[in-house]
């Protein structure tokens, strides 16, 4: 089992909670629980009491064009969902957190800092059997003042990403290694879709974002075993200007977290074009 967040040896324990710690903030007026996860069903089929569902598809991207919600649609979901700009919010979900990393990691582009992660996500919580629920929770709605959306510091463009390859600066590919190789789009249980060109971004390694949780529980291995496997493994710095890519951008916003607060990197960037966009340009270079 998982030792204590705060044995791991992270550089930002304050950004993970653990499912005891949820538990005991069910009824917190000051914390709001979110559930995000890949399949928007799974929380009408239970969820941990209290939680509401921030559906990535609607709730956090622009329903035309493929960016973000502005300004006034965070400020209108904040609203919905009864946070105000004080408030906690502590992300959970499947695919041991992907969505609910993604999602923290939206809630960042506009300063919301005051965000945390439930270390193993919704399965260590069924697990351990704690309760679930399928009673939606109504909250009276806030008035939230959001900023502008602020892309600059941990988000990367695809110029961005292009600059950063001809500069040789690192990159990580949080994919899986066949899709690395290009034999895949996808992970093989998905539709093989997305993208006319398989492979990767020139001089990107390869760190399967798995790697950086335990797989008995999904909870996030501590920091010594994540430095050597980023550090030793393949080189890189916390002083380093780093960019994170997969397929759309949710499993690379788990590594990006796990880069940025687990192990403090300063410069670190989600390229969510990642490569649904890489691998249907025209022109981009190619590695396999």
């Amino acid at each position: 089992m998982a030792t204590a967040i705060h044995e791991r040896g992270y550089a930002h324990p304050d950004t993970l909670v653990s499912t005891e710690w949820v538990a005991a903030h069910l009824n917190d007026p000051n914390v709001r629980i979110i559930e995000s996860n890949e399949d928007p069903l799974l929380y009408l089929s239970g969820h941990i009491p209290g939680a509401v569902q921030v559906d990535w598809t609607n709730d956090l991207n622009d329903p035309v064009r493929r960016d973000y919600i502005s300004r006034d649609g965070f400020a209108a979901l904040m609203s919905r969902i009864g946070v105000t700009p004080e408030m906690t919010v502590v992300f959970y979900g499947d695919k041991n957190n992907w969505w609910a990393c993604y999602a923290f990691w939206v809630f960042q582009l506009f300063n919301h800092t005051n965000a945390k992660i439930m270390d193993g996500g919704r399965a260590k919580w069924e697990q351990e059997k704690r309760p679930l629920t399928r009673e939606v929770p109504m909250y009276p709605a806030t008035t939230y003042p959001a900023p502008d959306r602020d892309d600059s510091a941990i988000r990367a463009f695809r110029d961005q990403v292009l600059a950063h390859v001809k500069a040789g600066k690192p990159l990580i590919d949080v994919r899986t290694p066949a899709e690395y190789i290009g034999e895949k789009l996808h992970m093989p249980e998905y539709p093989q879709e997305g993208a006319l060109r398989g492979g990767h971004i020139p001089g990107a390694k390869n760190v399967p974002w798995a790697e950086a949780i335990n797989p008995e529980d999904g909870t996030f291995k501590p920091a010594d075993e994540l430095r050597a496997l980023y550090e030793k493994e393949q080189g890189l710095n916390p002083a380093d200007e780093v960019i994170t890519y997969c397929r759309i951008g949710e499993r690379s916003s788990h590594s990006w977290f796990v880069l940025k607060y687990l192990l403090g990197y300063s410069h670190v960037r989600n390229y969510d074009g990642s490569w649904t966009e890489w691998g249907n340009a025209v022109g981009l270079p190619i590695e396999r």
